[in-house]
């Protein structure tokens, strides 16, 4: 079941957003040592509550049994934009559809909130995801590098309407 998660569920969160991109750090070779703002080591539970209480991000998990097994986050944007954040599936639950269920879901809260595209970025040279999200209707805009990752950060879009 996928729902809006509750404040004193950010630490749950937080577990699910770290261990869920550790396996892209490991299979990577990203450490806290080069790659100190990836999302595995930067995410704790003061960032989400900034994601809450500042931008106002909508945060979504799913769970099963009492079990959180994934999470996203919505940030509403200008001009009928938004971001998806996060979006996480801890790695014992992958390939049974909760990815794909959690990017349904995130699309149709951004078409209810009126967003005609939905902009998130990826680790570039993440293939495997960069062609989930192609098969999942997202078109790539660009990439960038930044000094403080060891990788290319891909960005791509998903126009709504």
């Amino acid at each position: 079941m996928i729902r809006e998660m509750h404040r004193e569920e950010i630490p749950e969160c937080v577990r699910v957003i770290r261990r869920s991109h550790q396996t892209v750090a490991d299979e990577f070779g990203f450490t806290p040592e080069n790659a100190q703002r990836y999302v595995a080591f930067a995410t704790d539970e003061k960032r989400l509550l900034w994601h809450i209480d500042h931008e106002k991000r909508l945060m979504f998990l799913e769970e099963q049994d009492g079990i959180v097994r994934g999470y996203y986050s919505l940030l509403l944007k200008q001009n009928g934009e938004c971001e998806l954040g996060n979006l996480s599936v801890l790695p014992e639950y992958r390939h049974h559809g909760i990815g794909t269920a959690l990017l349904a879901h995130a699309i149709d809260t951004a078409l209810k909130e009126n967003c005609s595209i939905m902009q998130l970025s990826i680790v570039e040279e993440n293939t495997i995801l960069r062609k989930w999200y192609e098969q999942n209707g997202a078109v790539h805009t660009g990439t960038k590098k930044f000094d403080f990752f060891p990788f290319t950060c891909g960005y791509m879009k998903i126009h709504l309407n």
